[in-house]
């Protein structure tokens, strides 16, 4: 198997968010949990998915890899150096090399900027920090290519973003995304606000920018269909942990974790025969509060399979096939574990 190069690798990351009590929240009561210990990488070249239901830190995940959220412990590498540990002067360089698209197009773009200015401020800056070469000239040509590109026309750029619909605002947040020339995407649920019809043609443009501009994406969507469609592995989150790992087409074919099973039988399928021979996997209760996590498997207490272990324990990922983590102990029994 031919060794794919590292871009980004995750290890041990945890994102914890104090709470505080008291007349003047001097003391501490706890801490809620929305990332508590992810390790993953991503290689130069894939779309990496990141699925899970609401809550459960993804969004927060993504934050904290670009230091938009404070990381309480573990390393973020980011071609080798680790963005956790990095200077404000330091992380201004780094993040030339990786943008956000965000989810929300309608407060993610400065309402009182031209389109055109919005794509060309990154530039800008970079240019007034010296960490860029730009005349003004090149900035506005280079934001007026990237604007095109992205489907807008030049006759549009002098306009503001209340004048334009969800998906043409979503294409400006790409062509901002880009205008530093990055090499890693990280897309917030980039088509969850948009209609279904314009979500298709935004992940085909950003499956073309990706071959054009040789990007690396690490993608967060709700449509476990999207991932399928965009991404080449995905990653399961469930309670501020990964319990899966696996190549997109592996995955959908043959889930192994519980709570993957679940997501995945509750995809709508457009075959009506299909649907009603399938055999749905129906959780019980809610997700668990981030802020009172049990020892053991975060998982536990809706686990139609949970055994004695899952409620002490908390599992690792181990690779059960080439490619395919998972974080389990009935696969750890299955390897010849002891966890009765």
């Amino acid at each position: 198997m031919q060794t794919r190069e590292t871009l980004l690798e995750i290890k041990d990351l945890k994102v914890h968010f104090p709470l505080e009590k008291g007349l003047l929240f001097t003391k501490k009561a706890g801490a809620v949990r929305a990332v508590d210990g992810v390790s993953f990488c991503v290689h130069k070249g894939e779309s990496l998915g990141l699925v899970g239901e609401s809550g459960c830190g993804k969004s927060t995940t993504i934050m904290a890899l670009a230091r938009l959220e404070h990381i309480t412990s573990g390393q973020v590498l980011f071609e080798g150096k680790d963005l956790a540990g990095m200077d404000a002067q330091q992380l201004i360089r780094a993040r030339k090399d990786f943008q956000i698209i965000f989810q929300d197009p309608y407060s993610s773009l400065d309402p009182r900027m031209r389109v055109i200015d919005i794509v060309a401020e990154p530039m800008r800056i970079f240019t007034k920090k010296r960490l860029l070469s730009l005349t003004e000239k090149q900035i506005e040509e280079k934001a007026l290519s990237l604007l095109d590109r992205c489907g807008l026309p030049s006759s549009y750029t002098k306009r503001y973003p209340h004048e334009f619909s969800g998906g043409q605002r979503q294409r400006i947040g790409i062509a901002r995304a880009l205008s530093l020339g990055p090499k890693l995407i990280l897309a917030d649920e980039p088509v969850s606000a948009l209609d279904v019809s314009i979500q298709s043609q935004i992940l085909n443009l950003l499956k073309d920018l990706q071959k054009e501009f040789n990007l690396t994406f690490l993608f967060i969507a709700h449509d476990l269909s999207v991932v399928e469609y965009f991404c080449n592995r995905v990653a399961v989150m469930y309670l501020g942990n990964i319990v899966e790992l696996a190549p997109s087409n592996i995955l959908y074919k043959n889930p192994m974790h519980p709570y993957t099973k679940a997501l995945l039988s509750a995809v709508p399928i457009p075959d009506p025969v299909a649907a009603k021979t399938r055999k749905r996997l129906i959780l019980n209760g809610d997700v668990p509060s981030p802020i009172s996590i049990r020892p053991g498997c975060p998982f536990y207490e809706r686990c139609p399979m949970a055994m004695g272990a899952c409620e002490k324990q908390k599992p690792t990922l181990i690779e059960i096939e080439e490619g395919h983590q998972v974080a389990c102990f009935l696969y750890e029994n299955a390897q010849g574990g002891d966890h009765a």
